[in-house]
């Protein structure tokens, strides 16, 4: 028998990497990642982050300080082009920036973006300064996310909550009664409609949502994925998943590539 050796061929440019840092409890964020970025040339991984019960504040710093671990297991030794932090109220209580500095430990060459800094992104970029808050979590909980939003230059118009403590418990809410609950939400005053949590079902029905109130609606994970695919360049022809994906960020674009 002849054995022969054949030279490999390798690729020369590789498709943007993202790496994703789920909750293990989260029922939604792959899925309204893949939604989204299916028909681009983006390389999506994900890893899983222990997260503990209930939500509170001292929980999710807790489950922060296992970032750093958890990013180094997406493609070992491997560049990314930004990692992705999936935790709205996590991002909150931990900070944006200590959460970037957990992960640049890893990945010292990765862009992040999480859902909190992302969302207040994409309300400036609307040029929205009044807007209606929807959480599914504790009062507590709830209570940070509107101060987060105020220390951000914003006025919270109203506020609904759902007081669910377990984020198991956030991953089964019923899509059609959350559409129900949302198209009801007292918009007086309100620019936008910002829903928190990235396990919440929103994605898929902010189009919907947006026809039913005449309004902007924005979700974590929608704003999260914009605002990777803005960092990766590849944000253009995104439809069906709200007015967001729709705005023109060419001089971010360009900015970020004079950066790089």
């Amino acid at each position: 028998m002849n054995s022969t050796k054949i030279d490999p061929k390798f690729i020369s440019q590789a498709n943007p990497r993202v790496g994703l840092i789920a909750l293990a409890s989260d029922f939604m964020i792959e899925k309204d990642f893949i939604n989204v970025i299916k028909n681009k040339k983006i390389d999506f991984f994900v890893n899983r982050i222990e997260c503990y019960n209930p939500l509170t504040k001292e929980n999710l710093i807790k489950m922060s300080n296992k970032i750093t671990d958890v990013t180094k297991d997406i493609l070992p030794d491997q560049d990314l082009d930004c990692v992705v932090y999936g935790c709205t109220s996590g991002t909150i209580a931990a900070g944006h920036d200590s959460i970037e500095e957990k992960v640049k430990v890893a990945k010292p060459m990765a862009d992040v973006s999480t859902p909190s800094t992302a969302a207040i992104k994409a309300l400036k970029k609307l040029n929205i300064k009044k807007v209606s808050i929807f959480t599914p979590y504790s009062k507590k909980l709830n209570d940070d996310v509107l101060d987060y939003f105020k220390s951000e230059g914003f006025e919270v118009t109203s506020n609904s909550y759902f007081d669910i403590q377990d984020d198991y418990d956030i991953g089964k809410v019923d899509q059609d009664y959350l559409y129900e609950v949302l198209s009801k939400i007292d918009l007086n005053g309100a620019d936008a409609l910002f829903v928190s949590c990235t396990a919440l079902p929103v994605l898929e029905i902010i189009d919907k949502l947006e026809k039913k109130l005449n309004t902007i609606v924005l979700s974590s994970n929608q704003a999260l994925i914009w605002d990777t695919l803005v960092k990766i360049k590849k944000n253009n022809s995104v439809e069906g998943f709200g007015k967001l994906f729709q705005v023109n960020w060419c001089h971010l674009v360009k900015k970020n590539t004079n950066k790089d």
